[in-house]
């Protein structure tokens, strides 16, 4: 049993890394090679429709307001995100995509997608839904072990 543990550890951690490399790789030769994943993952997180306000966005990468605030000049800077301050409470301060935000977003979306595409090519239909269960209780599990963890109370 202990073997079986340690090899889905090294797949785990293999395919995480993987995965990053890729996406790494993907972005350097890409049109938004100015971007790092961190950028990218914040644009995520900013969305494509409407506002959001920094508090959303920084719970939603459970980061603190100065590491997204410091995330958000550096976007600013670069034209894919812009900031605006609410017309009814002026403390809150709103994030949303510029037009080149919404094209990064867009074009790492379809990424993503192409990348499943690749993997899935050789998976037959069996092995799909074996594959969307497991990765399904994968997920699962680990947003439980995240909620009892001492950093997310």
């Amino acid at each position: 049993m202990k073997d079986k543990l340690v090899e889905i550890n090294n797949l785990l951690v293999e395919v995480y890394d993987d995965v990053n490399q890729i996406e790494e790789y993907s972005i350097k030769q890409g049109a938004f090679r100015d971007l790092s994943i961190t950028e990218i993952h914040t644009i995520e997180a900013v969305g494509l429709y409407g506002s959001k306000t920094m508090s959303e966005v920084a719970a939603q990468l459970e980061i603190t307001m100065g590491t997204l605030t410091t995330a958000i000049d550096k976007l600013i800077k670069k034209s894919y995100v812009e900031r605006s301050r609410s017309n009814t409470d002026r403390r809150i301060v709103n994030v949303s995509l510029t037009k080149k935000g919404k094209l990064a977003y867009r074009i790492h979306e379809k990424f993503h997608l192409d990348m499943v595409k690749e993997i899935m090519i050789d998976f037959s239909s069996e092995e799909e839904e074996i594959l969307l269960r497991a990765l399904r209780k994968l997920n699962e599990h680990l947003k439980d072990i995240t909620k009892k963890s001492p950093q997310s109370e």
